[in-house]
């Protein structure tokens, strides 16, 4: 009876490996490629149900296969978020993908196979489920990362998206050694007990080079080298993709290990997270002011913004536990609308072209706000979201992290954060500037299919309509928290 308890925890996991496995089957022996446009929409479709299943479970905190798993609060707002943003990301790139010759039956099956790992991820209760979870993700984006297998520069982006990635797989699989070596368990919960005021050297090692390798997932400085050449170089979708789900994935797992893990330690860890916030908002904001692609300019403001939700779990590590829990609402909060932002973002990255070719070159915006009034006004609330310019929706998401910053004594942090943050306000006001003030250029095209439209209109919408009430995501966020702060 056990055994059938904890197969229904892990249900949605289960439902969806089977479909993957069997959308693998239908297209092998059936027109393979053919079948793309219906197996693209089929695995949306099986993501939304999937998070209306999650969504709906009743509260509390349940755990399987011998503590290995854990369903609670917090594992589900992370995998409702991160179902969602694959299902819109699906949703849009079908068309783009067709239309470039890229609709190959592997994309939607790999990328179902990313999303259980990341499930896997946020319920992982132990250092072994931790790195299944996390090497199932890793793989299945190595490939897809090097989708377009004609294009030197996917292949590239690929390339050094595996080797990189190995090695973070590499630094991290040494943290756990080193914390098995000195607790004696994988179990978070037997870690947390043995920790007591003389915590052994090896064992802060142990957790210093696990941080080090989350942090190359979520592309936080120093270990963001590989985040630029790869949004570059990947396809849009893939693109649009990674920055979206697997890092709210990998925020999410570097939650749970801090907090389940090393809660009894909050001082330790949370200077690592401190100096990763603070390395990461600056660098992204100062290097992506050089930037003239599109999508490399995004790469370096996906590094800033995780250096920004960064700064909600470094608060965390505050030893009052209303504090804490502020601090990881904030960081859940910055997330949920981060992924908003971007999908919404890339919904018109993917619609730039000229003459039937993609274009990522900023200035191909030059006065695109004379010919498409619209879409430039949609583009102009997201990049101003994106600066955190009052009273858009990204603006509550830096709020909400700074001053969780400051109720927990980290005003130095909060005050580093607002620098870094009117620094990067520059590069999003640039395509502003060159939609609205440009000078003449070449007309660019903006063929939109429907999914995409929609996806754009509802995340610019989204930028004002959040602001009443957030869409409910204050009070999800705070029981989530409330669930890992215990």
């Amino acid at each position: 009876m056990t055994g059938t308890a904890d197969l229904l925890i892990l249900l949605p996991e289960l439902v969806l490996a089977v479909f993957a496995m069997a959308a693998l089957l239908a297209a092998v022996y059936t027109e393979k490629d053919g079948l793309t446009p219906l197996l693209i929409w089929a695995t949306a479709g099986m993501f939304l149900l999937v998070a209306f299943w999650i969504g709906v479970q009743p509260a509390g905190a349940r755990a399987a296969f011998g503590g290995m798993v854990v369903d609670d609060a917090f594992a589900r707002f992370a995998k409702v978020t991160i179902l969602l943003s694959a299902a819109a990301v699906l949703m849009m790139s079908q068309d783009y993908l067709i239309r470039r010759g890229l609709g190959r039956f592997e994309y939607p099956v790999l990328i179902t196979l990313a999303v259980v790992g990341m499930m896997l991820m946020v319920s992982a209760a132990d250092l072994m489920t931790l790195y299944v979870g996390l090497e199932l993700m890793s793989l299945s984006l190595y490939v897809v990362a090097a989708l377009r297998r004609d294009s030197v520069k996917s292949t590239e982006a690929g390339l050094k998206y595996f080797v990189l990635g190995a090695l973070s797989s590499g630094i991290l699989l040494y943290g756990a050694s080193l914390t098995y070596g000195y607790a004696g368990t994988t179990s978070f919960a037997g870690i947390l007990s043995t920790l007591d005021a003389e915590v052994p050297l090896g064992l802060l090692f142990g957790l210093v080079f696990m941080l080090a390798g989350l942090a190359f997932k979520v592309s936080a400085a120093p270990f963001h080298m590989w985040t630029p050449d790869v949004y570059e170089g990947a396809p849009t979708p893939v693109t649009a993709f990674f920055a979206t789900a697997p890092k709210v994935a990998a925020m999410a797992l570097m939650a749970r290990l801090a907090f389940d893990a090393f809660g009894a330690i909050p001082g330790d860890w949370g200077q690592v997270v401190a100096a990763l916030a603070v390395a990461s908002m600056f660098l992204g904001a100062i290097a992506a002011i050089g930037q003239r692609d599109i999508k490399r300019l995004m790469a370096y403001s996906s590094i800033a913004h995780m250096g920004f939700a960064l700064m909600g779990l470094a608060a965390a590590a505050a030893g009052d536990p209303r504090v804490a829990a502020a601090g990881v609402q904030a960081t859940l909060i910055y997330m949920a609308i981060y992924v908003v932002m971007n999908i919404g973002t890339f919904a018109f990255v993917l619609s730039m072209e000229r003459d039937g070719r993609p274009v990522t070159d900023i200035a191909g915006l030059n006065q695109f706000a004379s010919r498409e009034p619209t879409k430039a006004l949609c583009l102009l609330l997201l990049m101003f979201s994106l600066a955190g310019v009052p009273p858009l929706l990204g603006f509550f998401g830096k709020f909400a992290v700074l001053k969780a910053a400051v109720d927990a004594g980290m005003a130095w942090l909060a005050v580093a954060g607002a620098i870094a943050s009117v620094i990067g306000a520059f590069y999003y006001l640039r395509i502003v500037y060159f939609m609205y003030f440009g000078r003449e250029a070449e007309v660019l095209d903006s063929r939109m299919a429907p999914a995409q439209w929609l996806t754009l209109t509802l995340a610019s919408a989204a930028m004002l309509a959040g602001i009443l009430n957030l869409f409910g995501v204050e009070p999800l966020a705070a029981m989530a928290a409330d669930s890992l702060v215990r």
